[in-house]
């Protein structure tokens, strides 16, 4: 859990709330604390509401490591704020409702203050990045200046090599004329379903055997591999390899087809296709795509609009393309 936001309830009692994945938790003395009824009694509210199918229980419980009072620590379920309504409801209790108030109030502001902090970030990288755009403009003038030294002059525009791609990328996004170039259309290998939930399973031993961890939840992660080699008249309609493996991040990232594990499952799968393919590393040996570049454009999938689609495959296809795999 992220945050711990305190409680007062009735009396001098203080309840510890947990704050994560934008819902509040409490584990179940807590909800005995919260309702002041018996274990008993909001285990089987628990129970029914599980039993009944008013809620998925995958959704809205979680495991956390705790502390007991002999010092060891356990594995507790923890309940999001959907249960604890429902309980409220059952029960019928007045602090239950008092809590429903003071939890809806805690989640708005961390909702306020979190998009707050995103934008003081944006507006930081977006200064960040004129200043790195001016410093070039300074190198490029500087490098014609003729009081430098032949050595010096190449080692300003070994600089300037170092950033243009990246620099030439961001210009082409702002003037909305990205264009998808210098890809790979020889394609060695096609991904099958049934290939990537066995390297699904492979991956689930890295992560711990979670059970839930590449879970499918319906059919839409086997409409994601079908979608990237959807045709239109006979033709590929993503005729490249990076354009493929662009959509499979894509599609897999969107379409959370797994109870856990979705982002991390679709970053291995892309990683996983372009390597089949023979072309996750460069002709020296180094990776086409970074790390920390390849976790930023999966979250930036994730948090995207439909809208964006297009330009979002076009920037990942950009960065994996031959010209950038050269620099």
């Amino acid at each position: 859990m992220s945050e711990i936001q305190i409680y007062q309830v009735e009396g001098d009692n203080q309840i510890e709330v947990s704050i994560d994945k934008d819902t509040v938790w409490l584990n179940l003395n807590q909800l005995v604390d919260l309702f002041d009824r018996d274990k008993s009694v909001i285990s089987r509210h628990i129970s029914n509401i599980f039993r009944e199918k008013e809620l998925d229980r995958d959704a809205v419980v979680a495991k956390n490591a705790t502390t007991a009072s002999d010092g060891k620590k356990y594995l507790v379920d923890y309940y999001s704020l959907d249960v604890i309504i429902s309980i409220g409801y059952r029960v019928k209790s007045k602090r239950g409702t008092q809590f429903r108030i003071w939890a809806n109030k805690v989640l708005r502001e961390y909702l306020v203050k979190g998009f707050s902090i995103n934008q003081q970030v944006l507006e930081k990288k977006n200064e960040r990045l004129i200043e790195l755009q001016e410093t070039i403009r300074i190198i490029r003038n500087s490098a014609g200046s003729k009081e430098l030294t032949g050595a010096e002059t190449k080692g300003l525009l070994d600089i300037i090599a170092d950033y243009s791609y990246a620099l030439d990328i961001l210009d082409q996004y702002d003037y909305q004329s990205l264009k998808i170039s210098d890809t790979t259309e020889e394609e060695l290998y096609r991904l099958k379903y049934e290939e990537a939930i066995e390297q699904i399973g492979q991956a689930r031993k890295v992560h711990g055997n979670s059970e839930l961890f590449g879970r499918e939840k319906d059919e839409s992660f086997k409409s994601s591999i079908g979608a990237i080699y959807q045709t239109f008249d006979g033709k590929d309609l993503y005729p490249s390899v990076e354009e493929k493996a662009a959509n499979l991040l894509y599609y897999v990232t969107k379409n959370h087809s797994f109870t856990d594990g979705n982002k991390r499952i679709a970053a291995f799968l892309f990683l996983y296709f372009l390597d089949r393919n023979g072309i996750l590393y460069n002709d020296v040996g180094m990776k086409r795509i970074a790390d920390n570049a390849l976790v930023a454009l999966t979250l930036m999938i994730a948090v995207s609009s439909p809208e964006e689609k297009d330009i979002m495959i076009s920037i990942i296809v950009n960065l994996i393309n031959k010209t950038n795999s050269l620099l």
